[in-house]
């Protein structure tokens, strides 16, 4: 789901520490141990991996059993899922919902937004709903992957004409003090308007980073308004001013302050 660029910087960096990436495999049988061994097709062939455990993600769904919703009219969707209108109101008008059930990108602090909203329009009949936009996420791995707002691929399934830029952190002087430049920045915007449509970023400490890029997203600034706004010098967050100066500027005749 994430980049291109990002996901083949992350793959490389994995395989670097010695992390074997097989992808578009499938999965024939399983076998007990020890060792455990998965089968699996891969590329025409098959590959067998030997391990003391065996993880296996298959998703998460909500756990509603038990709790005879039916009975109470309370409609689930296609996928098991309760039926919510934009203030968090089930098809039963006195029953509200907040948290993973909800089906809203399945983030603590999206879970605790939703339980104040949840609140409030029940006991208050607020009559709130809550704005997902600039929502950030963060992939804690060694390096981080953060990111908020739309990718490439889908801004311009939105339809925009998308412009972007990608700095690699071998410009970014937080990395190289660190003596670590695996990773990148990049930059989706909107060509016509100059309208920053997502950022998204691979750094240690990106995860702290990404927060400049929600302000851009979630208040509509556009790359030059981040090319133009401070950044405190040897900090990983330099590295979003420095991609949207990229797309005046070659980043390479750029000086160390990002200036």
């Amino acid at each position: 789901m994430e980049e291109p660029e990002i996901s083949e910087e992350m793959t490389r960096i994995l395989r670097d520490d010695g992390t074997q990436v097989v992808t578009s495999a499938e999965v024939t049988r399983v076998e007990g141990g020890p060792p455990k061994r998965v089968i699996a097709r891969a590329g025409g062939s098959e590959i067998t991996f030997e391990a003391a455990e065996i993880l296996v993600a298959t998703g998460r769904r909500p756990v509603l059993d038990g709790l005879e919703l039916a009975d109470a009219a309370v409609e689930l969707n296609d996928r098991g899922g309760l039926v919510l209108d934009e203030t968090l109101r089930t098809t039963n008008p006195n029953i509200f919902a907040a948290g993973d059930v909800t089906g809203a990108p399945q983030f603590v602090y999206v879970a605790a937004a939703q339980g104040t909203i949840a609140a409030q329009n029940a006991i208050a009949d607020a009559n709130q709903t809550l704005d997902y936009t600039g929502l950030p996420r963060v992939t804690f791995t060694t390096p981080n992957i953060a990111a908020v707002g739309l990718t490439d691929e889908q801004a311009q399934e939105a339809g925009y004409e998308c412009e972007c830029r990608v700095v690699e952190l071998r410009h970014v002087p937080r990395a190289r003090v660190n003596l670590d430049t695996r990773g990148l920045f990049k930059i989706v915007a909107d060509r016509r308007t100059g309208k920053v449509l997502g950022v998204h970023a691979l750094a240690d400490d990106a995860g702290d980073a990404i927060l400049a890029g929600v302000y851009a997203v979630k208040f509509g600034l556009t790359v030059s308004d981040l090319a133009g706004t401070w950044a405190p010098y040897l900090t990983m967050s330099e590295g979003i001013k420095l991609t949207a100066q990229s797309f005046m500027t070659g980043v390479e005749m750029l000086s160390c302050c990002a200036a």
